[in-house]
Parts: structure tokens; C-alpha cells; sequence
């Protein structure tokens, strides 16, 4: 009887020491994209974002998990699109990521200085606003034609 690790073949380690290192560093430049993304929002959105979800502000937390889940589509799209060798496909990805998180951000600005969205009485507010769901559906909207646009 073969020992069962005889019956893998010789290149079968290497391939997945490649792919489990591939996957760490994509999840790393996808988390700072991410992050990258969230403070793009925070930066460009009235008050200090992260502390209005600390403070567990309904409307901060529901335009900021809109941008998180917009900024996902973009970062997951740039990385499907990626090509070539591992490192082109990670420069591919900040690249994509970091020029669609500008486009999205700005489209969700653009959109609430069109439509006079105050985002930022809104977010202030103690409870759920009307708007805040137009900005929230702005975010995700965005995030979906930017990434689609990576492709």
C-alpha cells in the first residue's frame, strides 16, 4: 500500500504555498483599500464619521456600512480584474481600487450637493432620516458602476 502523500503530486506544496500567499497579500491590499476607502468617506463627509458610529448615530451607520459594502464591490472587482504576474495583478488592484474609491466618493458628493442632501444634519441626527437612505443607495449604486467600469 502508497502512503497517501506519495499520490500528491510533486508540484501540488508549492502551488498552494503560492496561492495561500497570493490570497494574504490580496486580503492585506484589499483591507487597506478598505480602510483606505472608509477614511476617503470620513474625510469628505461633515464630523468625524467614526465617531458618530461609536456614538451609535443610526444614520452614521447606515451611509457608513453603504460605503464599507461600495467599497468592497470596488476592491473585490479590481482583484477579479487583476492579470498578469502576481506582482502587475496587486499593482492593477491598488490602481483600480484607489482611482474607483476617488470616482465613487466623489459621485456620492456630486450626488448630495445636486439633490441638497445636508449629510451631515443627518448624520447628526438621533433618529433614522429619510435622506440618509438616498445617500446609503447612492454608495452602493456607485460602488457597483465603478466596479463594473474596473472590468
Amino acid at each position: 500500500m502508497v502512503p497517501a502523500l506519495a499520490q500528491i503530486a510533486p508540484d501540488f506544496f508549492p502551488f498552494i504555498g503560492a496561492g495561500v500567499g497570493a490570497i494574504l497579500l490580496y486580503a492585506v491590499l484589499g483591507t487597506l483599500l478598505m480602510l483606505l476607502g472608509f477614511y476617503a468617506v470620513d474625510i469628505t463627509t461633515p464630523g468625524k464619521l467614526y465617531r458618530l458610529v461609536q456614538a451609535g448615530l443610526p444614520n452614521a451607520v447606515i451611509v457608513t456600512a453603504a460605503g464599507m459594502v461600495s467599497m468592497a464591490f470596488i476592491v473585490v472587482v479590481a482583484i477579479y480584474a487583476a492579470s498578469g504576474s502576481l506582482v502587475e495583478g496587486l499593482l492593477q488592484t491598488l490602481i483600480f481600487g484607489l482611482v474607483g474609491i476617488l470616482a465613487q466618493v466623489g459621485g456620492v458628493r456630486l450626488m448630495e450637493w445636486i439633490t441638497g442632501i445636508d449629510i451631515g444634519a443627518a448624520l447628526h441626527a438621533e433618529g433614522v432620516r429619510a435622506e440618509t437612505f438616498v445617500v446609503a443607495a447612492a454608495h452602493v449604486a456607485l460602488g457597483l458602476v465603478v466596479a463594473v467600469a474596473v472590468l
